[in-house]
């Protein structure tokens, strides 16, 4: 589904990210792991044409995006979760879900039962103002508003940050599911590492903008993993 390639990124004169190799399949969870400052979000803005790489490709369903923009990769099924949310604070629940509307044709522009049946508390809250919901509330806002797109490639940056615990079990819950029907690939950026390595089938670990190891779940202990996060 994703396969990226030697992708280096820079701010103005300084190298963020080095060579980067990352790969993401339908129906499982490839979980990015690192401290703060170590390039996550900057991979994920690279992937999701938010910033323009240096170098490198990023191949969707093999084909070669080259430097398509974020509006341009939305069209193509690539969704992202940004950290902190993003929602817009002033529109309803309802008109923060149709934002996603602007990458889809006439036909398809509708909200799925589905995104109700995955966060129920958004239903009675279709004209509360985005800006008027807890941070838990704002997260699973802004999950639903990507999942509009109906996306083959989820990108999810720290979701859980700043979000209570029942709400972070729920968007847990969310993310299995998601991975389950097996026609998405999702990659998720996260530092709680007990969230992360319970969803995992893959973990990559960053440091300094290099990816140090990568693993399938199955091949390290939590123990081990755990150990590596530390170092990383």
């Amino acid at each position: 589904m994703l396969d990226v390639k030697n992708l280096s990124l820079h701010y103005g004169g300084s190298q963020i990210l080095y060579d980067i190799d990352l790969e993401a399949k339908a129906g499982e969870v490839t979980c990015v792991m690192g401290t703060n400052g170590v390039g996550k979000t900057s991979l994920l803005k690279a992937v999701g044409g938010s910033h323009p790489r240096s170098g490198g490709s990023v191949t969707l369903d093999g084909e070669d995006v080259g430097r398509a923009s974020s509006d341009q990769l939305a069209k193509k099924g690539v969704a992202v979760v940004p950290q902190g949310r993003m929602i817009f604070p002033l529109l309803t629940v309802k008109e923060n879900l149709e934002t996603g509307f602007t990458c889809l044709p006439r036909e398809e522009r509708f909200i799925p039962d589905e995104v109700f049946e995955l966060f129920p508390i958004l239903k009675d809250f279709m004209h509360r103002r985005g800006g008027d919901l807890s941070g838990g509330q704002q997260q699973q806002l802004a999950i639903a508003r990507a999942l509009i797109i109906k996306p083959k490639l989820l990108l999810l940056d720290e979701p859980t940050e700043g979000i209570q615990p029942n709400i972070i079990q729920q968007i847990g819950r969310v993310i299995a599911l998601l991975r389950e029907r097996g026609d998405m690939a999702i990659v998720l950026v996260e530092q709680y590492f007990e969230f992360a390595y319970d969803l995992a089938d893959k973990l990559v670990f960053m440091e300094r903008g290099r990816v140090t190891s990568r693993h399938d779940k199955a091949d390290i202990s939590k123990e081990q993993a755990a150990e590596v996060f530390r170092i990383a």
